[in-house]
């Protein structure tokens, strides 16, 4: 049988294929531009049919119409990895769940069994001459629940790039870029709206204090891990417009910013002790100009962020200067990036794997990035920087992985200080307002000294 006979084969609508799905099932809709949207939508219309079906996936970019369709979870109830954007709104409504985790150990939860996978559904590139469907910005995580899905459906979406995978892991007979027909059970086609694109807003004053703070630390030749969030974006155009020279790209998320990089002639990756010559990423988000970019590249290497977020490989780069986002910080050093108080915001994602890999990276350092304060609804003024967390946020990075945090303050490193050192510079990154009032709890912490500065 031909591959475009097998294809045939296999067709099936949406309807048809969502009804292999059965009471008490799990499914997987893995991530991003692999939400399944015409499968989405078909299983939606078996609500009342189906009970406690759950479903995994994250970082969503379209509405979830198991989730919207279903608020009450009469059948469907959505369980998330990372929370931004759409499942953000989901979370603050109580309509989805979270499943913490440190990014670059996901695939790992599949391959030994800890999650089961009855029905995988993911939207992928058209097949190729050879059988293959692309994964394109899926590549992070998606072949392992795939390896693990009972039945695995596939939704071809003809928007959708290629990427390419990384030769050397090829070579190794680990193939995470695509998957073979022969290893799908149903296709399914139908009409796609193009790839959403991700756009940052403006930057603020604040956040360009940040990237100039963080600006002089980064040398030529260093290797850029940059985060979610607009921080960071800002910093990569920040460096597109300065002098420095053959940087390179090694990061689980590839934005804009190494796009504005690379047309400007300052991503190289010429200098890369591993995957020279290539831009190596796990997943994908901004414009159209930056997908068109990563289609078909060879100087663009996907693969999964069990790979890509491993501190092992990435302490093989020099100067990997990793630089990611996070909500607040106390005095002891702890950093808390995904919520406010108990109310949930995103996830650990790969902030825990960065800061591990960039610090065992010759010259590596590791940016934590917040506003030292932030205004509420009603106008009041309140510090990032607090005594302790008391409050019920989740600490993302301990106080023992703490390395670089930068406010518009200051930068300041904590690795090696001590309980009073810290706290004295903690303080001196606080927005001004609050210095004072810090000092005062400090003191009743018993970690400030009267020899401190004030």
């Amino acid at each position: 049988m031909s591959y475009i006979e097998e294809y045939r084969s296999k067709l099936r609508t949406p309807e048809e294929a969502v009804r292999v799905v059965k009471d008490g099932d799990w499914i997987d809709y893995t991530i991003s531009q692999g939400q399944p949207v015409l499968l989405d939508a078909a299983l939606a219309k078996r609500k009342g049919e189906v009970k406690d079906v759950n479903c995994r996936g994250y970082f969503m970019f379209e509405p979830l119409r198991i989730v919207e369709d279903d608020p009450e979870h009469e059948s469907f109830t959505y369980h998330s990895w990372y929370t931004a954007g759409v499942e953000r709104k989901y979370w603050n409504q109580g309509l989805i769940s979270h499943i913490p985790m440190i990014y670059r150990n996901q695939s790992s939860y599949y391959k030994l069994g800890y999650c089961k996978v009855n029905v995988a559904m993911i939207c992928v590139s058209p097949m190729d001459d050879e059988g293959y469907f692309n994964l394109h910005f899926t590549v992070a995580t998606s072949k392992p629940v795939l390896d693990a899905a009972d039945i695995v459906i596939v939704e071809v979406n003809e928007h959708l790039p290629r990427v390419m995978g990384l030769k050397e892991r090829l070579a190794e007979g680990i193939d995470a870029a695509r998957i073979h027909i022969s290893e799908v059970d149903y296709i399914v086609e139908g009409e796609h709206h193009p790839m959403v694109e991700i756009k940052s807003p403006p930057p603020t004053p604040e956040e360009v204090a940040i990237a100039d703070f963080i600006a002089p630390e980064i040398p030529d030749r260093a290797v850029l891990q940059l985060g979610v969030g607009g921080m960071p974006n800002i910093l990569g155009e920040h460096l597109a417009k300065s002098d420095i020279k053959d940087l390179g790209c090694h990061s689980e998320l590839i934005t804009d910013a190494f796009f504005n990089l690379y047309e400007q002639g300052k991503l190289t990756n010429a200098h890369k002790e591993v995957y020279k010559g290539r831009s190596v990423f796990g997943i994908c988000a901004g414009s159209q100009s930056l997908y068109d970019w990563i289609n078909e590249n060879p100087e663009c290497g996907g693969d999964m962020v069990s790979h890509v977020n491993d501190p092992y490989v990435i302490g093989q780069l020099s100067n990997v200067i990793a630089i990611n986002g996070c909500v607040s910080a106390d005095l002891y050093g702890q950093v808390c990036s995904e919520s406010v108080g108990t109310r949930h915001i995103s996830g650990t994602g790969g902030q825990i794997d960065f800061v591990t890999g960039a610090y065992m990276s010759p010259g590596g350092k590791a940016f934590l990035c917040m506003n030292s304060a932030y205004k509420d609804k009603k106008g009041k003024l309140h510090s990032n920087v607090v005594p302790k967390f008391t409050r019920g946020e989740i600490v993302t990075t301990p106080r023992s992985q703490t390395h670089y945090i930068v406010t518009d303050q200051g930068c300041v490193n904590l690795a090696g200080r001590t309980a009073w050192e810290r706290t004295e510079l903690m303080i001196s990154i606080a927005h001004p307002d609050f210095r004072d009032e810090l000092i005062a709890e400090a003191e009743k912490q018993g970690i400030w000294r009267q020899s401190n500065k004030r």
